[in-house]
């Protein structure tokens, strides 16, 4: 079994959390990735935290890794012009190589040019300040994470979660990306595109909540489910559930319905031999060309072209 040779690098200030996730995510992937930390000079790094940490590798390991991982700094740290040392670092990276960024590490390969023409995304907190330095960039501050080809950027903190899950699951397909969210005890799957943050204001004093409806509709996915349908459920008026729906999910009732039978229709695509009409059915699609028509929308390919990935992977 070949192990891609994953190389995460880490900055002054880095932040200690996110550069965790790679090694705890993808080391939970029955040795398919060995994960090496490393700094510009193979010396001890401060923390945004009240600790260093001390690596056993230099910026020679960017050389020999299949995919690169960009730790995020403290958002004071982030600059236009990147220190000589880290683009002498990066200068190693192969070009063939994938380059992940978790947070502000998208700043890193912003000021390094390696985001010049390409979709991307940070922590929502600083959009405004990357798009100011980096107006040229097609920021999307409202996703988790972007897969633009061989370079992908991710949110802030816990999305660096999704993007680690990602990419297993583009490698080695969803069953193995399923088993390592059930090892780290996190969700299996966030959809790039989910919003990165929802306001969220405390709930009115005994107010209801939409969860038991929600779990109550993903049992029910292939039925043709209603607004109505749904308020039924929560023994709400229909103007009080969406309006609460939307407060807790941040998407409209009709909207969650699609990206919750898209991604049933992802995973049965990815594990079963059924034919797109009989996923359509069961994810709640009224026919083949319905699904097509909203994997397209979600994720820019059709249900064959994603089904031939995903059986490549496994």
């Amino acid at each position: 079994m070949r192990r891609e040779r994953v190389v995460v690098l880490a900055l002054d200030g880095v932040y200690p959390f996110e550069l965790g996730i790679p090694s705890r995510i993808l080391g939970a992937a029955d040795g398919r990735y060995e994960v090496l930390t490393c700094t510009v000079d193979g010396q001890p790094v401060r923390t945004n935290a009240d600790f260093g940490v001390t690596v056993d590798h230099g910026p020679e390991v960017l050389a020999t890794a299949g995919t690169v991982v960009i730790a995020p700094v403290s958002p004071s740290r982030v600059t236009a012009e990147l220190p000589g040392e880290v683009a002498a670092a990066l200068a190693l990276i192969r070009p063939e190589a994938r380059i992940v960024s978790i947070c502000t590490g998208a700043f890193v390969l912003a000021a390094a040019g390696l985001l010049d023409g390409r979709k991307a995304t940070t922590h929502w907190q600083l959009a405004d300040l990357f798009q100011r330095m980096y107006p040229h960039i097609a920021l999307d501050p409202d996703v988790l994470f972007v897969d633009d080809d061989r370079i992908l950027t991710s949110a802030g903190a816990a999305s660096g979660v999704d993007v680690c899950l990602h990419l297993v699951r583009k490698d080695h397909g969803s069953e193995l990306a399923n088993a390592v969210a059930r090892r780290c005890v996190v969700p299996p799957f966030r959809d790039g595109g989910q919003a990165q943050y929802i306001e969220q204001p405390v709930p009115e004093q005994g107010a209801a909540s939409t969860a038991a409806t929600r779990a109550w509709a993903l049992e029910r996915l292939g039925e043709p489910l209603t607004l109505a349908d749904l308020a039924g459920h929560a023994r709400m008026s229909l103007r009080t559930f969406a309006r609460r729906f939307k407060e807790e999910v941040g998407l409209s009732p009709g909207r969650w319905l699609i990206q919750q039978r898209v991604s049933r229709a992802r995973h049965l695509l990815e594990s079963s031999d059924l034919t797109v009409d009989q996923i359509a059915g069961q994810v709640g699609f009224a026919t083949g060309a319905s699904l097509r028509q909203h994997l397209h929308a979600a994720i820019g390919v059709s249900p064959q072209t994603y089904r031939r990935t995903f059986q490549t992977a496994r």
